[in-house]
């Protein structure tokens, strides 16, 4: 392997290694790290890019946090590039939970803990909100996406319908209103911008959100 393409696959596998042990709450809390990372301090990707990322991160199996890694890697380095990433983003996680779950065992009946804890859920529906509000930026452009967006969280808020039918629901009103509107020559919503690349800056720990697992 090129030093060049192994220089960037460990820039790759150490950027999602400091930001998976400084990001609690589940993969949507680990959003906006890895949206700052990739996005705002190392310019891999543009806001549309990463939304669209996210968009298919959300609707695929498994933990959201790993299939944006495993995406992001994918789109800068190929497969060594996704398995860079997602070695970098489970790793610390697999171990930190190993113990938390040894220590939890013994304290859990703690009134501290049980304070912690509580602490911490509540922390966690924050950094989920922030998420929300960054991808709703960049994924809701004008009514229709809207209406969809609201449409969506009512729905799932006071119905049992399965996500899965909403996401192919979603899929299905997303590319009908497109072709409607590319055929009655009506502005593509779609339409890509080119975004200059700026050079990469570090990144801090205290530059992460912090809440409760992957």
């Amino acid at each position: 392997m090129p030093i060049y393409n192994f220089s960037k696959l460990m820039r790759i596998f150490w950027t999602f290694l400091r930001i998976s042990p400084l990001t609690f709450g589940g993969g949507y809390a680990m959003l906006p790290a890895i949206h700052r990372e990739v996005v705002e301090t190392n310019k891999w990707m543009s806001d549309e890019e990463m939304t669209e990322l996210l968009a298919i991160s959300g609707a695929a199996p498994g933990g959201v946090g790993v299939n944006v890694s495993a995406l992001v890697g994918y789109h800068l380095a190929g497969i060594r590039g996704a398995v860079a990433a997602v070695i970098g983003i489970t790793l610390p996680a697999f171990l930190i939970v190993m113990v938390l779950s040894m220590v939890y065992a013994f304290l859990q009946n703690y009134p501290k803990m049980q304070a912690i804890m509580a602490g911490i859920h509540a922390a966690i529906v924050g950094l989920i909100g922030a998420a929300a509000y960054k991808m709703a930026k960049s994924a809701i452009i004008d009514k229709m996406t809207l209406f969809a967006a609201v449409v969506t969280v009512l729905v799932l808020l006071f119905s049992p319908i399965s996500p899965i039918l909403m996401i192919v629901f979603g899929l299905v009103i997303g590319i009908a209103v497109v072709f409607l509107k590319q055929k009655w020559g009506m502005k593509d919503p779609f339409a890509s911008k080119d975004t200059p690349s700026q050079p990469s800056m570090s990144n801090r720990a205290a530059d992460y959100f912090i809440a409760d697992g992957i």
